[in-house]
């Protein structure tokens, strides 16, 4: 296989700026730019340690350190005795995180969108008044919409909201904002709870996120607590074969 060779600096981050981080940041750097600006895409080899030593002017232990903890970050791919190649990544985020996806999708740099499908008041059922601690058939706002990653929808956001607690909701423009966005704002959160479980999606919402017949998605029901009450209660669905939840905890 022909390496080809590679310039220290990317045109986009001057050689000043660089500078100031520290080296293996730089080499960090410079691998993400190429692969952000689609210059490098999946499984694409990058530069070897002995490309990036003669090139940066860096050590062996640098370079090592540059590529090492790219893999651990799931951007790289290393195979020993072969080289280091660009990850054909999923979407992914972190089970114990609470972001609005715009903000996934943003750090990805990648372009969010979103098409609301409904967002009207509606009558609890007897399930959702137990979670929200209303009257059976108590009034809740709603809303369905469509997120997209790179115009390819990547989450379908099912979300129910206590009126009370967010009286302007029916009246959000959530295609400049997300729910998520809003409600951080008007509820701050105190408390939340995640569930999460795989399961065969029904025709609307199989059709909403272009999924495949025999497809399963992902689903994240997540309640959220605002000054002792659930202000929120989300399904959030995402394609099995397009997103993964990962993360890493420490004991």
């Amino acid at each position: 296989m022909t390496v080809p060779v590679y310039t220290a600096y990317p045109d986009r981050v001057s050689k000043t700026a660089l500078a100031l981080q520290p080296l293996y940041l730089q080499v960090k750097r410079h691998i993400l730019d190429n692969i952000g600006s689609g210059k490098w895409g999946a499984s694409a080899r990058v530069p070897s340690e002995n490309d990036i030593v003669r090139s940066f002017g860096v050590s062996r232990m640098t370079a090592n350190r540059a590529l090492r903890e790219l893999r651990d970050e799931g951007v790289l791919v290393r195979i020993a005795g072969v080289g280091s190649f660009v990850a054909d990544r999923h979407a992914r985020a972190h089970p114990l995180e609470i972001r609005g996806i715009a903000d996934e999708i943003r750090d990805r740099g990648h372009v969010h969108r979103a098409a609301i499908v409904s967002l009207e008041r509606t009558r609890a059922s007897a399930e959702l008044a137990e979670d929200f601690g209303i009257a059976p058939r108590g009034e809740l706002y709603c809303s369905l919409i469509v997120h997209f990653e790179n115009d390819r929808p990547i989450q379908l956001e099912d979300r129910y909201v206590l009126p009370k607690l967010a009286p302007d909701y029916l009246n959000i423009d959530f295609q400049r904002t997300t729910p998520h966005d809003y409600l951080v704002k008007v509820a701050p959160l105190q408390e939340a709870e995640h569930l999460l479980r795989a399961e065969m999606p029904d025709e609307r919402t199989r059709k909403l996120l272009a999924m495949k017949r025999d497809e399963p998605c992902l689903v994240v029901i997540r309640r959220t607590w605002t000054a002792g009450q659930i202000a929120s209660v989300a399904r959030l669905y995402y394609p099995g074969c397009r997103y993964e939840m990962s993360g890493r905890f420490r004991p």
